[in-house]
């Protein structure tokens, strides 16, 4: 099993910054993809961005130019730097430990931009 903590959601303003933190703890599998999620207040989800061990990262269209997304193997942490956040980047993120035998994630945080 693979338990994962998120932090950092919260409430921003359009055009601020908001930074996401995963952390992964038990048997956690070095070379996992992890991914961050979300979905949207009408239940649609959007994968947002992933990273591998290597640090190689993609995003949504969406997102391109805004996100940042990096990862501490030795941590086993990941960190999405969100920047000029939009009304609608508000959903839930969810983290994601992925490999080719299992799929773990962690219980979601709240992340809403007002107008």
């Amino acid at each position: 099993q693979v338990q994962l903590v998120e932090s950092g959601g919260g409430l921003v303003q359009t055009g601020g910054s908001l930074r996401l933190s995963c952390t992964a703890s038990g048997d956690v599998d070095s070379g996992a993809i992890i991914r961050y999620w979300r979905q949207f207040p009408d239940k649609q989800r959007e994968m947002v961005a992933r990273i591998t061990k290597e640090g190689l990262t993609s995003f949504a269209e969406s997102v391109k130019g805004r996100f940042t997304f990096s990862r501490d193997n030795a941590k086993m942490t990941v960190t999405l730097e969100m920047n000029d956040l939009k009304v609608e980047d508000t959903g839930i993120y969810y983290c994601n430990h992925l490999t080719t035998g299992s799929s773990y994630w962690g219980p979601g945080t709240q992340v809403t931009v007002s107008s």
